[in-house]
């Protein structure tokens, strides 16, 4: 009787140790599966971030040309101003000078 327990508990630990072990090889899958849908997220987050960024210099890009477009006019406008004011300036200048010599 004493040998048959013995042997019940023998194979009592054997099973605890199976279990034990079975378990320690489900937590490692878990943790590698866990690590895995980890990685898979941040890349798929840093790739979206990545497009998102992307998107936002294209707009960016896209309304410093519009402002950029728009200072070029405005440029053009005030040269055609000042171009118009120094030629009519011009042309006074030369009358008076042109009066001063005959007069002169």
């Amino acid at each position: 009787m004493a040998m048959q327990a013995i042997q019940q508990v023998e194979e009592l630990e054997r099973e605890s140790q199976r279990r034990r072990e079975a378990a320690v090889a489900q937590s490692k899958q878990q943790l590698a599966e866990a690590q895995k849908a980890a990685r898979k997220l941040l890349d798929d987050s840093r790739a979206q971030a990545e497009a998102q960024v992307r998107q936002m210099m294209a707009q960016a890009e896209e309304r410093a040309a519009k402002t950029a477009e728009g200072i070029l006019v405005q440029a053009r406008q005030d040269c055609e101003v000042l171009k118009g004011a120094a030629q009519s300036r011009l042309e006074g200048a030369a009358a008076s000078i042109v009066e001063k010599v005959v007069k002169g």
